[in-house]
């Protein structure tokens, strides 16, 4: 029997209203974007301007790319609101189930907002405030292994000096700057790995190309190089300290935030097919009785409470990493446990939903193809499945990273 926990009765109307503009704005023009790949979708602006309104009036309880920031002290200060994470998650998914692809194009909502939101002093908070943040991490010589970065940021004066290559850039093309991940020495390994704000129009500083993808085609996925490009040391987020002993905590602790937003999206793209699914079995004559045994039901039927019992587990593992990082407690291993779960639960659900409606399903009649297409990078970005999986074995068994590869 699945477990219903209902949504905080101060998160309810933030999340009605992300469900209304996913249905009512993104859903509309999903199918539209993902034939149109590379075309900025404009109807996002007037969104995303109506979103900084209510972050700015604080109607927005937090949610979004920028309320994932938590250190200590932030509500004594009024910074921040308990529950900012929870309502981003919640939110997030609901945006999902309008469209993957274009909540990733949003402005100003992109991963590198959430690195920032995550890392950044409050200087730098106001500095960057308002600005379009992509986030450049995996190199062509690496996916999920972030602590094999090559791209080198050396200090020059007032200025870092960084030279590289980045691929797989989310809205790598239409942000404003990009949180760029480079060595401050390779020879230190994973502690020397810092994060630099690097704005748009620095000298050195090319967008390639962009990639053409399976699916959320809505959102632009750059390669850039970085040639020479000079970056102020304001820009560096974090401690420029290197720490052996604190290793690459520093860096990896963006993780913990956006991990979990990851995961929402996967939850939100997955809840899509399932209530699309529910309708169209039931148009077909496939009735889901949820006080009946599923044994005693059809197999259409039987496979669909397995699927959302499945789903269940990804939502709530979701929700608590959120919690966790809501009250400060440590939630590297539940963020990696709700990105795993999520992404992996996501993938099979969508696929299976188009299964279970034949033709319909793999057909561009609904929109259950593309959600499979969709939901697959959830699964890979932020880390992969492997690595999730890697990462929750080291931290149930306290093993390090090379006790344990």
């Amino acid at each position: 029997m699945a477990i219903n926990l209902e949504v905080p009765k101060k998160h309810r109307a933030l999340v009605d209203q992300a469900h209304q503009v996913a249905m009512n704005m993104l859903r509309p023009i999903s199918r539209k974007y993902d034939i149109a790949e590379h075309e900025y979708p404009k109807e996002l602006d007037m969104l995303a301007a109506m979103i900084d309104g209510l972050s700015e009036s604080g109607a927005s309880e937090g949610a979004g790319a920028t309320g994932v920031r938590r250190d200590a002290g932030d509500e004594e200060k009024g910074k921040v609101k308990n529950g900012a994470n929870l309502a981003s998650v919640t939110s997030v998914a609901e945006m999902c189930w309008g469209d993957t692809g274009l909540l990733l194009s949003m402005p100003r909502q992109g991963l590198g907002n959430s690195a920032i939101a995550s890392v950044a002093n409050d200087e730098q908070l106001e500095r960057f405030k308002g600005r379009w943040a992509s986030m450049a991490i995996t190199e062509p010589s690496f996916g999920s292994d972030s602590a094999a970065i090559s791209t080198t940021a050396v200090l020059d004066g007032d200025e870092y000096v960084i030279n590289g290559e980045k691929i797989f850039v989310t809205s790598g093309e239409r942000s404003d700057c990009i949180v760029v991940w480079a060595t401050l020495d390779k020879s230190l390994g994973r502690a020397a790995i810092k994060s630099f704000v690097v704005e748009k129009g620095t000298p050195g500083v090319k967008v390639e190309r962009l990639e053409e993808k399976l699916g959320i085609r809505a959102s632009d996925t750059a390669v850039i190089t970085f040639t020479d490009a000079r970056v102020p040391k304001e820009n560096l987020l974090g401690s420029p300290e290197i720490n052996v002993e604190q290793g690459f905590a520093g860096a990896m602790a963006t993780f913990d935030n956006t991990r979990p937003l990851v995961a929402a999206m996967a939850v939100g793209c997955a809840r899509a097919s399932l209530d699309l699914t529910r309708d169209l079995l039931k148009e077909a004559g496939v009735e889901v009785d949820y006080d009946k045994p599923a044994i005693l039901q059809s197999a259409a039927a039987a496979k669909f409470l397995q699927l959302e019992s499945d789903w269940e587990a990804g939502r709530l593992l979701t929700l608590q990493a959120a919690w966790m990082a809501d009250n400060r407690k440590p939630n590297s291993l539940e963020a990696s446990m709700a990105k795993a779960k999520a992404g992996r639960v996501g993938s099979d659900v969508t696929l299976s939903c188009v299964e279970l409606c034949a033709s319909v399903g793999y057909s561009e009649e609904e929109l259950l193809e593309k959600w499979a297409r969709d939901s697959k990078i959830l699964d890979i970005f932020e880390g992969t499945q492997q690595i999730q999986q890697l990462i929750v074995a080291r931290r149930i068994l306290g093993l390090s990273s090379s006790e344990l590869k």
